[in-house]
């Protein structure tokens, strides 16, 4: 036998340094999801556990006299009786479905148009998520600017074309600064929809719509039997979250009215931001956001059943 027949000896086994054996064992993965989840716990959920504690204790830093207690439902029990809560709950309601069937609708249609393959909508499609970059306070105040009751330039057009008769303060009067604030909102948030149906919408399949008009389906059969069947699951997504963000982002009706005239343009979250750092009452006003947080709860695992989004 010559030493081209003998077997080959087997290689040495290689040792692993304690981070080699480490990342070969099965907790591995946890310990690289730890800094995320300390993370998570940081930012989110210690905020809104002491958030719930502080809804059941007496927190003034106005009257300190009062201590820092526990006072159980005190803080729940008079919002039951505060008419400024049920206004701000009524307010609550109107901002929030008004402005996001706005956004949903206008993003919708934005989103078909620029789906289109007609030439410059690329160009269009940036220029369209403007309003979107814009910081909240910026864009309230030009808003303001431009609806100013002396200075306002759509104050102006309005009177030159005749719909007019005079400068209106748009934010001044009950009747119309509800609805003044909410196409501010619609024109800054539309592009929220308007960037994640278009993205929708390009992962249609063309066959679809090759199918449906071979079965004679004209574009609104097309629309409705195609389109929105196809774009449900993302309509559901956005929805819900633009309505958590409407319900916990004060900034627009703050800057454009502060919650008035009078209460008429009050909301929940505005009201517990005027609550906290205004009267320093903290514990009333982490009982307004507890009760925010439970009403956004309930909204979503509703709205999320009833549209079948999760059959999908």
């Amino acid at each position: 036998m010559t030493a081209l027949d003998l077997p080959a000896a087997p290689a040495p086994a290689r040792r692993l340094g304690p981070l080699g054996r480490l990342s070969e064992s099965r907790r591995w993965a946890y310990y690289l999801l730890l800094p995320s989840l300390v993370l998570i716990l940081a930012v989110v959920l210690y905020p809104t556990l002491w958030g719930m504690v502080l809804s059941v204790r007496e927190m003034r830093l106005n009257r300190v006299d009062l201590g820092t207690g526990f006072v159980g439902l005190k803080h729940y029990l008079a919002l039951v009786g505060d008419p400024v809560f049920w206004l701000s709950l009524q307010n609550t309601v109107i901002w929030v479905a008004g402005a996001a069937a706005g956004e949903l609708l206008l993003g919708l249609l934005t989103a078909l148009v620029l789906n289109t393959s007609l030439p410059g909508f690329r160009v269009l499609g940036i220029l369209v998520l403007l309003p979107w970059f814009l910081p909240n306070v910026v864009a309230g105040h030009m808003w303001a600017l431009m609806l100013d009751p002396r200075l306002g330039v759509l104050n102006d057009i309005l009177v030159r074309i005749g719909i007019l008769g005079s400068y209106k303060a748009w934010f001044a009067d009950p009747d119309t600064a509800m609805a003044a604030a909410m196409v501010v909102e619609v024109w800054h948030g539309f592009p929220f929809f308007a960037l994640l149906l278009l993205a929708a919408l390009k992962g249609i399949p063309g066959d679809l719509y090759e199918a449906a008009a071979t079965d004679g389906a004209g574009l609104w059969r097309q629309f409705v039997h195609v389109t929105l069947p196809q774009l449900r699951v993302v309509i559901v997504a956005t929805v819900v979250l633009r309505v958590i963000s409407l319900v916990n982002s004060p900034d627009i009706l703050l800057i454009l009215t502060g919650g008035g005239p009078g209460r008429s343009t009050q909301v929940l979250s505005l009201y517990a931001f005027l609550k906290a750092n205004k009267e320093f009452n903290f514990g009333y006003a982490s009982a307004l956001s507890v009760v925010m947080f439970l009403l956004l709860m309930v909204f979503s695992y509703a709205y999320v059943k009833l549209s079948n989004a999760m059959r999908d």
